[in-house]
C-alpha cells in the first residue's frame, strides 16, 4: 500500500484564517500574512472548537496504490469526496495482484483460491474471448486496485475521527494513517484536526465497542480513577486529550465484528 499526496492547497493556513475572518470582521481584506506565528496558532486552536465551514476551502488530493477493493468499497462511501478508480470493465486483470489480510497470511487455501480465480479469469478472457466487463464478475473482493481521492480538510477531519478508531477495518486504518501523515508533512499545524474521536473530543463515539484496547485511558482528575464508560462521565483537562492521543499512537488493533442477528 502506498499513499501519495499529489496536490493540495499550498496557502492553507492563511486561507483558513482569512475565511474565518471574513465571517467575523467588517474588513474582508485583512492581511493575514502579517500576523505573528503565535497569533496564527492561537486562532487555529480557536477554530478547532467553532464552526467548521471554513475548513472546506482547503483541499487535498491523494494517489492510493495497492489497496483492496474491499477497502475502496468502504472508502467511496464518503459522499463529500471525489474519486477516480482503476476500471475492471476495460482493463485486462489477467495478471491481477491481491491483498492478503494478516490473519490469512499463513493460510494456503486463501492463496490457492486466488490462483484458481486467476486461471479461470484468463480462461474466460483469453480462451473464450469473454469481454473483461463480463469476466470481472469472478474477480475477488481483495483484488489490488488504485484510486485517486480528493477531500477537503473538514471531510478529512470527520473521517479521521471514525477511520482511525480500532473499530475500523485494519486496512482502512493503515490507509488513513498514511493519509494523515501525508497531510502533516506539508501542514503540521493541522495535526490536531486529524485525530481519532476519543483523542479529539474526549468521549468514545462507539460505547458498545467493548473490545477497544484503549478504553479506560481517560482519567477522572477528581478521583484519580478511570473514566466510567458505562455512565459516560468525563472531565476535560488539557492533558486528558494528549494522554488519549498517546494511547492511540501506541495502539495497533483491528476489531472483528460479528453479526448478532438470527440465522
Amino acid at each position: 500500500m502506498k499513499v501519495t499526496l499529489i496536490n493540495y492547497t499550498k496557502d492553507a493556513l492563511e486561507l483558513l484564517l482569512k475565511t474565518k475572518q471574513t465571517r467575523l470582521t467588517k474588513q474582508a481584506t485583512e492581511d493575514i500574512s502579517s500576523w505573528s506565528h503565535d497569533k496564527k496558532v492561537e486562532e487555529l486552536d480557536y477554530m478547532l472548537k467553532t464552526i467548521q465551514s471554513s475548513w472546506e476551502f482547503v483541499d487535498y488530493i491523494f494517489q492510493i496504490e495497492g489497496v483492496s477493493r474491499a477497502f475502496t468499497h468502504q472508502f467511496v462511501r464518503t459522499r463529500t469526496g471525489s474519486f477516480a478508480q482503476q476500471s475492471q470493465r476495460t482493463v485486462d486483470m489477467g495478471d491481477f495482484e491481491y491483498i492478503t489480510p494478516k490473519r490469512l497470511e499463513k493460510i494456503n487455501a486463501y492463496k490457492e483460491s486466488m490462483r484458481c480465480i486467476q486461471e479461470d479469469y484468463l480462461y474466460l478472457t483469453a480462451d473464450l474471448d469473454v469481454p473483461p466487463q463480463d469476466a470481472r464478475g469472478i474477480l475477488p473482493t481483495n483484488i489490488s486496485t488504485n484510486i485517486t481521492a480528493k477531500f477537503n480538510l473538514r471531510t478529512l477531519s470527520e473521517m479521521a475521527k471514525k477511520r482511525l478508531c480500532p473499530r475500523t477495518q485494519g486496512e482502512y486504518q493503515d490507509v488513513f494513517k498514511a493519509i494523515r501523515n501525508e497531510v502533516i508533512k506539508v501542514h503540521p499545524y493541522f495535526e490536531k484536526f486529524l485525530r481519532v474521536y476519543c483523542a479529539a473530543v474526549g468521549v468514545c463515539q462507539f460505547p458498545n465497542f467493548k473490545e477497544c484496547p484503549i478504553k479506560g485511558g481517560l482519567f477522572n482528575p477528581e478521583t484519580g480513577k478511570r473514566w466510567d464508560w458505562e455512565t459516560h462521565v468525563v472531565h476535560h483537562l488539557p492533558t486528558t486529550l494528549q494522554q488519549q492521543q498517546k494511547l492511540w499512537e501506541a495502539m495497533d488493533y483491528e476489531a472483528t465484528p460479528k453479526w448478532k442477528g438470527k440465522s
